[in-house]
């Protein structure tokens, strides 16, 4: 039996050992084992069913804003475009914003014309044909990087935001981007995680998905910024990696196999838990979790209107 490293890019490397040909088919080679079905098929060639090819054509932005977002939720979309998603919400500053959209498992087909509409009326929507599930995350994520890749690659910094946050773009900008930077990712930073392993769990990773203890560093998926450059490098390195079902943890795979490390951010400032609302406090702050569209829209006119003491 014949033993190769392989997955070269995680540590600590796997040691797979393939069954020798047999005697008589000196040509025959192990079958590849068969895919999770926690693991989606990638690099697979999905395809736009909503592009916006040309949003970056007018000169590239400074930051490109992709919200993950479920295929039904058009009210959580409109509220985000008036509060924290608002490309005019930070003055002087160029952004971009886009929704990364997969196809609804079961309404895909009636959801359609409502979503070709929304995307006339907005042009801010991006979707592929793979089906819109939390474990479809890491597909989402993908395709936001390779529309970068694509069509935007000059832009100075990408932000990737699910839609049950707090976003403070204007903070995030004044305080952490400037001046602009490469080889940058920053959020709420974990080290020392590992895959949950009992199935119970909605966060559950087998070991024929991921087999190494811990995850290299990452950072939380709710809210996490990176520059520009880095886009480009993640979608390439991860048409060479397994892909796993949690997103942001496949995203610090990818870092690791880069070589390029997390940058942390101050304590609290990427938020992955609820707070309630306090208007100074929230202006120090880049991110809070668990803030529904219908909650940011409950409090974002007071956010606007008086300042805080710098």
């Amino acid at each position: 039996m014949k033993c190769q490293l392989s997955l070269p890019l995680l540590l600590p490397p796997l040691l797979l050992c393939l069954e020798p040909p047999s005697p008589d088919n000196a040509t025959a080679r192990a079958a590849p084992p068969p895919r999770h079905p926690l693991q989606p098929p990638y690099p697979y060639p999905y395809r736009f069913l909503l592009n916006e090819p040309h949003k970056c054509r007018g000169g590239p932005p400074f930051l490109v804003l992709l919200v993950a977002s479920q295929p039904g939720d058009t009210a959580g979309r409109a509220t985000i475009r008036q509060t924290w998603g608002n490309e005019s919400s930070v003055p002087g500053v160029s952004i971009l914003r886009l929704f990364l959209l997969g196809l609804h498992p079961v309404f895909g087909r009636e959801l359609r014309g409502t979503l070709e509409e929304e995307s006339r009326l907005h042009r801010d929507l991006l979707q592929q044909d793979f089906l819109d599930t939390y474990n479809n995350l890491t597909l989402k994520t993908l395709m936001g990087m390779e529309w970068v890749t694509r069509y935007c690659p000059e832009a100075a910094y990408v932000m990737k935001a699910d839609s049950d946050v707090f976003l403070n773009l204007d903070y995030l900008v004044r305080r952490f981007l400037l001046p602009p930077k490469k080889n940058f990712i920053t959020g709420y930073v974990y080290r020392n995680t590992g895959p949950i392993r009992h199935p119970a769990y909605k966060w559950y990773v087998p070991r024929e998905v991921y087999p190494n203890n811990t995850y290299p560093p990452y950072c939380g998926g709710p809210g996490y910024v990176f520059s520009g450059d880095l886009a480009t490098k993640i979608y390439m390195v991860a048409q060479k990696l397994p892909l796993i079902n949690m997103e942001d943890s496949f995203v610090g795979i990818c870092l690791h196999a880069l070589g390029i490390g997390v940058t942390h951010s101050p304590m609290g400032v990427f938020n992955m838990y609820w707070l309630q609302y306090k208007k100074c406090r929230f202006s120090r702050l880049v991110m809070v979790h668990h803030y529904q569209p219908q909650d940011v829209l409950a409090i974002w006119p007071d956010f606007q209107q008086t300042k805080c003491p710098r």
